[in-house]
């Protein structure tokens, strides 16, 4: 392991560590007070294998009672997200609770308010979807901490996260056990729960399938198309409507040509846009593998000094900065 991963990697465990320490101090200081707080620990449900695994081991660690479990819908899921989650709730013997952003009916309203999918914050359906909709939570609602499924390959974004996040009072269990993704899956797999069928398929998460990820990458993109054909053409045309809608290239992916000074960016059309027709086309892409994406938690390279392994791929517009993101709060 590199040396300044290891460093990381110790670093969020020690903090992690201290704010078990001061949460168990604060128990038997306080223990008056504690029993007759319920539902303190809010651990968030993404639909993904380690938030769902991150929520078991908070309950073997702060019991049942404590945990209050959360599920944000962006009614964009696959129809196999649903089942995991009951086959979970069965698992955990408690009920998920789910929220949703009442402002918009689908994940399209977003992009077309917006006239766009990428901006310099991340994902404009995220930000509004999933960030708002927690953050309006954690401002009216009393907890002590909140899990997040950070694995032991993302110590950079959870500290990130705890670093730009305060208020949050974040916890990683996953990190601080130093389980990883494929732990995750093994420890479902022994429990007898079918994972989500996304990773069958070869993507790396299990968010927003109805439309694919914007911040999937070439290699994501060219999975979704042949597993989805339909619907990535209905992306394609998202992206035509867009650009008309703002008289510029609104795409999702960008491709880059020449190194230094004589490095070009490109934004790369699913399917050629015939106001563009120099653009360098999707189809002629080599074929690649998906990278590893963060599963979408309502955090998705917000502020993030270690983006998805796609960053070089996915086109941000960075000319629209000041967006007013998450009026809910």
């Amino acid at each position: 392991m590199d040396t300044n991963i290891r460093k990381i990697h110790i670093k969020c465990y020690i903090k992690n560590l201290q704010i078990h320490i001061k949460c168990y101090i604060f128990v038997h200081n306080k223990r008056y007070v504690i029993m007759n707080h319920k539902n303190d620990i809010v651990c968030w449900f993404s639909g993904g294998v380690t938030s769902a695994v991150a929520i078991y081991l908070c309950i073997q660690i702060f019991g049942l009672d404590r945990c209050r479990i959360i599920f944000i819908d962006t009614k964009n899921e696959d129809d196999d997200t649903y089942r995991f989650l009951k086959d979970c709730e069965k698992w955990y013997g408690k009920n998920i609770e789910w929220l949703s952003n009442e402002e918009y009916d689908n994940i399209e309203e977003v992009w077309y308010k917006y006239k766009g999918l990428n901006f310099a914050h991340g994902a404009i359906c995220s930000s509004e979807l999933k960030r708002a909709v927690r953050l309006y939570f954690e401002k009216h609602n009393y907890f002590v901490m909140q899990d997040f499924g950070f694995d032991i390959k993302e110590p950079k974004r959870a500290e990130n996260m705890t670093n730009n996040y305060p208020n949050s009072k974040c916890v990683y269990p996953l990190l601080m056990f130093g389980w990883s993704k494929k732990r995750c899956i093994e420890e479902l797999q022994n429990e007898g729960i079918k994972i989500p069928r996304a990773y069958e398929w070869g993507f790396h998460n299990n968010n927003c399938l109805k439309t694919g990820c914007v911040q999937g990458g070439i290699g994501y993109w060219q999975l979704y198309g042949r597993t989805f054909p339909d619907r990535f053409y209905r992306m394609a045309e998202i992206e035509h409507e867009l650009t008309s809608l703002k008289g510029r290239p609104v795409t999702m992916l960008r491709i880059q040509k020449g190194t230094g000074k004589n490095k070009q960016v490109f934004p790369l059309f699913l399917i050629p846009h015939p106001d563009y027709p120099d653009l360098p086309k999707f189809a002629d892409q080599k074929g690649r593998e998906p990278k590893p994406l963060t599963e979408c938690n309502g955090f998705c390279s917000v502020n993030d000094g270690l983006k998805n392994e796609t960053v070089e791929e996915i086109n941000f517009d960075k000319n629209e900065e000041e967006l007013l993101i998450g009026k809910l709060f």
